[in-house]
């Protein structure tokens, strides 16, 4: 069978729809999370316990997650952690209020949510490494992440309507049962390498190799030779400070419109949609520019200069956003941060792709380790800076540490 269009594109954009339903998926129970503690009993502190659980197995698992995809192939590893996730993601379902084990189980169950999902970016991004030609890896990765975006505004009307008619449990199984669905098409779809796929055509694996730099090509990297490079550290501090920052729109944000701009559950639902919708918009943007300013000028501008310029402008509209007084305006200006924030994601997966070659996986995922620390961070000190000095000083430490991940970038060199 072949097919006039491409099918490295193809793959690409069902990995979009994978990250969109990923993201659907942990981002739920931010958006139930408020049905969960009332039938739970929980608090706060105790509910972003369980927000940093998901995110702790997702960070601790990246890393061996993309060695995983590295040595197996990234199309039968991410269809296991689909078939694993979907399993974790209903498991909450189950438990009832009662139980002294509750709060255990709930944050052993999250944390074993966040291993399946660990495998998702490191092994979207051996894709990006095999399939991808290095000038075409900024939009490619923009349209793989805009998927978070996609996914994660598509969560809060989308729960909130099954929460409000169905009870909170069916979110969580729809959100499994999408999962699944999309983890049989990938399976079906994909291959690990372009001349092993039937629907290629001699001209597109061609145009594929020419494209790959030369080290894609070679062995593996050893463990040594990756924790080692400096570049690979800069990427990961800068990364960690990315995570911090787009944690506090996954975890708190709902929340925070809820509880602290005194937004209703159906106005909630619609204006923490911006931010996401911000992100959708902002990661293929990014990645235009990045690939344009990379053809033109080089890598250090390409990548280099479009991820700190957009982790100092979300810096910039964070710090604004917390100190406006209407809540829809703040929103906002909150929601341009998070799109100014996902202009530098495509090259983070760029950068970490042309560094790992062969070991794309492992070298990713030991990045995003870094983000996910710092997402498994703020899950747990949002909630506790707030109740000590309010939920402006959250902000302002997310807007911090976004300026330093922009300084870091200085320090890298392609």
């Amino acid at each position: 069978m072949t097919t006039l269009f491409p099918i490295r594109w193809a793959l690409i954009a069902w990995l979009f729809v994978v990250s969109a339903i990923g993201y659907l998926d942990r981002v739920n129970i931010s958006i139930a999370g408020q049905s969960i503690q009332k039938e739970f009993h929980l608090g706060n502190i105790q509910l972003g316990w369980i927000f940093s659980a998901f995110v702790l197995g997702y960070a601790l698992f990246q890393a061996p997650a993309g060695r995983l995809a590295d040595r197996f192939g990234p199309r039968r590893v991410l269809t296991l952690g689909v078939v694993w996730w979907g399993i974790f993601t209903s498991l909450i379902t189950v438990f009832s209020a009662g139980p002294a084990s509750l709060i255990l189980l709930l944050i052993a169950t999250r944390f074993l949510l966040g291993m399946g999902e660990a495998v998702i970016y490191p092994a979207s991004n051996c894709i990006v490494a095999a399939w991808i030609p290095s000038a075409e890896r900024g939009i490619a990765n923009g349209v793989i992440f805009s998927g978070v975006g996609f996914g994660a505004a598509l969560t809060p009307p989308l729960i909130a309507y099954l929460l409000i008619h169905y009870g909170w449990r069916s979110s969580f199984w729809a959100s499994a049962a999408l999962g699944l669905a999309a983890g049989a098409v990938w399976f079906f779809i994909a291959r690990d390498r372009p001349a092993s796929h039937p629907w290629t055509s001699p001209q597109e694996v061609n145009h594929i190799q020419s494209g790959l730099p030369p080290h894609t090509r070679s062995a593996a990297l050893p463990w040594r030779s990756i924790l080692t490079n400096s570049n690979i550290w800069l990427v990961t501090l800068s990364y960690f400070c990315y995570g911090y920052a787009a944690y506090i729109f996954f975890s708190w944000f709902f929340i925070y419109l809820s509880s602290v701009r005194g937004l209703n559950l159906r106005q909630s639902s619609y204006y923490a949609m911006l931010p996401f919708a911000a992100m959708a918009i902002g990661s293929p943007v990014g990645g235009w520019i990045s690939d344009r300013l990379t053809r033109r000028i080089g890598k250090r501008a390409g990548r280099c200069g479009v991820a700190a310029v957009g982790i100092a402008l979300s810096a910039i509209f964070i710090a604004l956003g917390a100190h406006v007084d209407n809540a829809r305006l703040a929103t906002v200006v909150l929601a341009a941060g998070a799109g100014a924030l996902y202009l530098s994601q495509s090259s983070f997966w760029s950068v970490s792709a042309d560094i790992g070659g062969p070991s794309a996986g492992a070298v990713s995922g030991f990045m995003n380790m870094g983000g996910q620390i710092g997402g498994a961070l703020t899950a747990s000190l949002t909630p506790a800076i707030a109740a000590h000095w309010g939920w402006t000083a959250s902000f302002l430490t997310a807007a911090v540490l976004c300026g330093f991940g922009s300084l870091l970038w200085a320090f890298v060199i392609l």
